[in-house]
């Protein structure tokens, strides 16, 4: 297990955005992240941070990043997955074991930890649908306990795992046998879909910028108030789809949140609807930047 002092996180992260954290500590196993847990040494815990945004300034925090905790297994349909594992890998697994459930991860660039997390979901596939228990840190207690689906609270982009005392592990999942054609062709039309409406690789982003508002689209609003193309400094509102924030030139965070404000705030003028962000922030306090990101994730008092 590697521990480095002043890591530099920009190239960790999906934005490509961050500047140097306080101390990183890298697990290799899911015993050595439950050891650096216990120690409470550590603030926050990442995977992929593909739906996070760091400080391009200094983050005064010892922080754990999951990436190298990618362990899985299969047991028949019975999936069991660590937490730093990637959405795509396991896409690519069950498809050559003929395993559905979990084709709509092929296009998430994010990790289980995060994934449960959040309930991540698309085309019609949900992390829940197919989710059957996961091991779970306490760190009020230092336990680990075990989650059953029941337990987990999964909602819209939300799971008991928001009560930022509890850590995931690793976590079950029990899928089906399904045609191998039918399998084959869902990959192929996901994958199409986010080539279609999502932006290439080639320009940093945090995935989706806001979560969708109840019976609403947050791109189709954003959309409207003529958001796509924007720029703020080094960042641009993504042209094929308003609710993705680009990376465009060499932008720093304080443009990317700057940019977000305006599209918050046009979408609140026109619609008297305020968008709350899906993606989040990481700096110190007392900044500019995270005086804006608390305007930002400000719920409504109305």
């Amino acid at each position: 297990m590697q521990i480095i002092e002043n890591y530099q996180i920009k190239n960790d992260t999906t934005f490509r955005i961050g500047g140097t954290v306080s101390k990183v500590a890298l697990p290799e196993t899911c015993d050595e992240l439950i050891e650096l847990l216990k120690s409470k040494e550590y603030e926050l815990i990442f995977g992929n941070c593909s739906n996070t945004l760091f400080s391009s300034e200094k983050i005064n925090k010892n922080i754990i990043l999951t990436k190298n905790l990618n362990e899985f297994s299969f047991n028949g349909t019975t999936l069991k997955v660590s937490c730093g594992t990637k959405g795509p890998i396991i896409a690519k697994e069950c498809q050559a074991r003929g395993l559905t459930g979990l084709e709509f991860l092929i296009g998430f660039p994010g990790s289980f930890g995060g994934m449960i997390h959040m309930n991540s979901s698309a085309h019609n596939q949900s992390i829940s649908d197919t989710f059957v228990s996961a091991r779970i840190f306490d760190l009020e207690t230092n336990e680990i306990k075990t989650y059953y689906k029941k337990d987990m609270n999964f909602e819209y982009r939300n799971s008991i795992l928001n009560n930022e005392n509890l850590i995931l592990i690793d976590a079950i999942f029990e899928l089906k046998e399904g045609i191998q054609e039918e399998i084959n062709s869902t990959i192929e039309h996901n994958l199409e879909f986010r080539k279609q409406h999502q932006p290439s690789l080639k320009y940093g982003n945090g995935g989706s910028t806001f979560k969708n508002p109840k019976n609403d689209s947050a791109g189709r609003l954003l959309d409207e108030c003529g958001m796509k193309g924007q720029t703020q400094g080094g960042a641009k509102v993504f042209e094929g789809h308003a609710n993705f924030v680009l990376n465009f030139y060499n932008a720093t965070s304080l443009d990317i949140i700057t940019l977000i404000y305006r599209m918050q705030i046009a979408v609140k003028e026109k619609f008297e609807i305020k968008l709350m962000p899906e993606i989040k922030y990481i700096g110190d306090k007392g900044t500019k930047e995270y005086r804006l990101w608390e305007m930002i994730t400000k719920e409504n008092t109305h």
